[in-house]
């Protein structure tokens, strides 16, 4: 695209170029800006990636030339030059996408050095062993990254010149062995059909093809599948010169958080390695020092260090990430970005922002992501008990877990969707481990530290990461770890407590998360903003209560079929389905009349001066009935072995009744109003047993709100039908009770047909509540079960849907027809209630669709109502259009 600048010096970017410069890339030039200690160097756009791609993965002379002239900028900053005689520039190339991502694309260090620069850089520093070791280090990246050539091979090599030359662990190699390092990785290049070249300027233009190309790898698609990351953005690619953090032990390399990414505390937190280069402690190679190591041998730049971490934090108003490099006992810093945190880090450090004066508290609702709030939900490790760990590592992302112990990512992904819960063991993660991490109830690694790889995924994803435990010892061939005399092997099941870093062998008895005062705080801020109420789904007391607890504003939905199920009434639903005639029929509908009144007694107590929307039964009646082809089995066992003929034949009746009511499509059957309609007498004992209830629990003095929704009604004539039914017997209670009570009567708004037909509907109706999943099925025609195992995996995957329809809400089809439904529907009734109560209801994006259709409530299950609740003010202050900045 010529014309357009697709090259920028730190100095000429700042923070608001973001999408241009990428996340590193922006934050890079403002903190130039601030006249901070950054390395110089540039960036390559966002936009000259995805031109790239454009181009057909090719580099092109106008982006070749300001490249060229970014870099003769660059050598004119630092009085270095690039392939340099005598002081050579060196650089890292780092990708750099608008959204973080981060160990998901590559990165190159050293780039620069070849046979005859190393030798200036040995005598510019005065140090051979530090500058064989950097090119040692460039070609093995650039091998990685730019050849293709898998890094096992280096690794491999390595570890045999030490042994050759017996280092001990933590020891460095001689000139001689550095040497002889070099040599065997050139070898290893030339093996595998590869050439290195000598000439930097073509190292820098391969290495920023290979950052580009890094946006596609699969690690990078994985991981913006996971985060719903646009695959079109592209990452920009930043070139600064190095500083290097192994020049010896007045250097060092680390990575900080301005507070504790896993609990939020107010603590400088982090890790660093002295005379170490910043993959060495982001790849968990070797296990890293505390930040107090820092300020014990180098207080002035850990006091220093300090101020700029609180210096960035206010200018970026919330927690930082940030790497740096101690050169020679000079402080650089690398990079800052809104460091990852746990739920837990999340909410605590949103609340006290607000409380420091830093935010608002619009502001910090808007940055707690509502999928995180899950993570609070959890289990953990009962510590009343006295346990007694098999091993302890660094606690690196909180939560307890328990599994099968594997020892490969493939394994864990294969296990998991076997359905097997599994922990994966490693030695360290990679990048290319990803899949295995998100398989794995919880990762366990034996090297690594706290801003290891594998403890930024886990913590990323909310799930439990211990790190650093150098207690086990992991044998991946003989897949197993021994702690000692203890031998784990794969399959066995061991539990981990990432709070506390314990390892413990077996399954261990888990407790129920305590929800902290910050939590409640924050969920008390977003409802003072948020417009829709918040129910939750529920069918049973215990249920009912949970939802209370996390503040639900009634429930929504309950579902009368799953209190059919309960064992006690079972027998008696399925005698009511197997009776001829209307009178038998009545029989068993009087026996389950108290136990149905009794279900809806405690629901209703429990929700005293809230809403309570019960649904009367919806599913077909062969759903209550034992399954055919069991029952095809028994019969023909029976008639074969011929001893028992009273069974058989009580067994050939019950298959004859169940063939009768089975159903081609029992999901569009007769199901629903359906079935009240053709037996009323079944819906007239579930309206007696609510109005009886309620009739009870006045009588007791409490304030109960039933409200009855019918289901599956398709047109208005259905509804109107019912209605009078309901009605009719409710004034029968109420006659016999002398008693007045309020009972609304609603319909669940789930086919097509009553979208388009809403306006009609609503004459009948004081209420419309949406079942999204029964209407995403009838308007996509999926039969969910199906398309989930088969099809809807591969529709995704090749963006054919943007998501699974069934998870998040389909704006442009079954979104359309709510809003036209709320429009005919309050046209009519210009106060009809409307709310929704599929599992949309617990979904961040679809809580946004209802705020925006004008929507009163949503309704989802007891655990996503915190979810809901923040979703929801989060919709209200976007809509406002106000974030509240101070």
């Amino acid at each position: 695209m010529s014309g357009v600048k697709q090259v920028y010096l730190f100095t000429e970017g700042n923070a608001e170029m973001k999408k241009l410069l990428g996340g590193k890339g922006a934050n890079l030039a403002e903190m130039t800006r601030l006249g901070l200690p950054v390395p110089p160097g540039f960036t390559v756009t966002t936009e000259a990636c995805v031109d790239y791609y454009r181009k057909g993965e090719t580099l092109w002379p106008e982006l070749e030339e300001e490249v060229a002239k970014a870099l003769q900028a660059l050598e004119k900053q630092t009085g270095k030059t690039l392939g340099g005689g005598e002081n050579p520039l060196l650089l890292s190339v780092r990708s750099g996408a608008y959204f973080s991502m981060p160990g998901m694309m590559d990165t190159i260090l050293n780039l620069g050095l070849n046979d005859k620069t190393v030798e200036a850089l040995a005598k510019t520093t005065g140090n051979r062993p530090f500058a064989l070791d950097c090119y040692r280090r460039f070609l093995q990246m650039y091998a990685d990254v730019v050849l293709k050539i898998d890094h096992y091979h280096f690794e491999r090599a390595l570890d045999e010149v030490k042994k050759m030359f017996k280092v001990q662990p933590g020891d460095q190699l001689s000139e001689e062995g550095w040497e002889k390092v070099i040599a065997r990785f050139k070898q290893i290049i030339e093996d595998n059909r590869q050439k290195f070249p000598q000439e930097p300027v073509e190292q820098l233009l391969n290495s920023i093809k290979a950052v580009f190309e890094s946006w596609n790898n699969q690690r990078a698609i994985v991981y913006r599948r996971l985060n719903n990351i646009p695959d079109d953005l592209g990452t920009a690619v930043n070139v600064q010169s190095m500083v290097f953090g192994n020049q010896g032990e007045d250097s060092a390399t680390g990575v900080a958080f301005t507070r504790n990414p896993s609990t939020g505390e107010k603590v400088l937190y982090g890790e660093l390695l002295f005379n170490a280069q910043g993959e060495d402690i982001v790849a968990g190679i070797r296990t890293p020092l505390p930040m107090s190591a820092l300020k014990e041998r180098m207080p002035s730049i850990y006091d220093q260090f300090d101020n700029i971490c609180t210096k960035l934090e206010n200018h970026y108003r919330d927690m930082q990430d940030i790497e740096f490099t101690i050169e020679k006992n000079r402080l650089f810093i690398l990079q800052t970005r809104n460091g990852k945190r746990t739920a837990a880090a999340a909410v605590k450090i949103a609340v006290d922002l607000v409380e420091e004066g830093i935010c608002s508290k619009e502001e910090v609702l808007l940055r707690v992501e509502p999928s995180q709030l899950v993570q609070l939900l959890h289990q953990r490790i009962d510590t009343t008990l006295a346990l007694k760990p098999l091993a302890t590592g660094l606690p690196a992302s909180p939560g307890a877990a328990l599994g099968k112990v594997v020892f490969d990512a493939n394994d864990a992904e294969l296990k998991s969707a076997e359905g097997e819960k599994v922990i994966m063991v490693r030695s360290d993660t990679t990048p290319d481990d990803i899949h295995g991490i998100v398989a794995a109830q919880g990762v366990l690694t034996s090297r690594g530290g706290m801003t290891s790889h594998a403890a930024v995924v886990a913590r990323g994803m909310g799930k439990p990461c211990i790190s650093g435990c150098e207690a086990i010892k992991i044998d991946p061939k003989a897949h197993l770890f021994q702690v000692g005399e203890q031998v784990v092997k794969e399959g066995d099941i061991i539990s981990i407590d990432g709070t506390t870093g314990n390892v413990y062998l077996g399954e261990v008895p888990m407790i129920s998360p305590e929800l902290s005062p910050e939590f409640q705080k924050l969920l008390s801020w977003a409802d003072e903003v948020r417009k829709l109420q918040v129910r939750a789904n529920a069918d049973n007391p215990r249920d009912a209560r949970k939802a209370r607890e996390f503040g639900a504003e009634g429930i929504g939905l309950c579902r009368t079929e799953h209190m059919f199920m309960e064992q006690d009434r079972l027998p008696i639903v399925q005698e009511m389905i197997l009776a001829e005639t209307k009178e038998e029929r009545n029989k068993c509908l009087l026996r389950l009349l108290p136990i149905q009144q009794g279900d809806f007694e405690q629901l209703l107590r429990e929700m005293e001066g809230y809403p309570v929307t019960i649904r009367l039964l919806d599913p077909p009646l062969h759903e209550f009935l034992p399954n055919l082809e069991e029952l095809l089995i028994e019969v023909a066992l029976l008639k074969e072995r011929g001893d028992n003929p009273s069974l058989l034949k009580e067994k050939e009746y019950l298959l004859k009744k169940v063939r009768a009511l089975n159903e081609f499509n029992p999901m569009l059957g007769h199901r629903g109003c359906r079935l009240g309609l053709v037996f009323p007498e079944i819906y007239r004992m579930q309206v007696r047993a609510i109005c009886q209830a309620v009739v009870a629990l006045m009588k007791e003095g409490l304030d109960v709100k039933p409200e009855i929704m019918i289901p599956l009604v398709g047109h208005p004539r259905e509804l109107e039908i019912m209605r009078e039914i309901v009605e009719d017997e409710a004034a029968k209670v109420k006659k016999e009770a002398q008693v007045e009570f309020n009972c609304p009567v609603g319909t669940m708004i789930e086919l097509p047909r009553a979208c388009v037909t809403a306006g009609q509907i609503a004459k009948h109706a004081d209420f419309f509540s949406f079942g999204t999943n029964d209407l995403t099925q009838t308007t996509f025609g999926f039969s969910r079960d199906d398309a989930e195992g088969k099809f809807l995996p591969f529709y995704v995957q090749e963006k054919i849907l943007p998501d699974n329809p069934f998870m998040v809400l389909d704006r442009e089809g079954v979104g359309s027809l709510i809003t036209q439904a709320v429009t005919a529907g309050r046209e009519q009734k210009k106060e009809l209630k409307m709310g929704i109560c599929g599992e949309h209801g617990g979904e961040p994006q679809s809580i946004e669709f209802c705020h925006q259709a004008g929507l009163n409530y949503v309704s989802c299950s007891p655990f996503r109502v915190a979810i809901a609740r923040l979703a929801a003010a989060q919709a209200a202050i976007n809509a406002n259009g106000d974030a509240g900045q101070k």
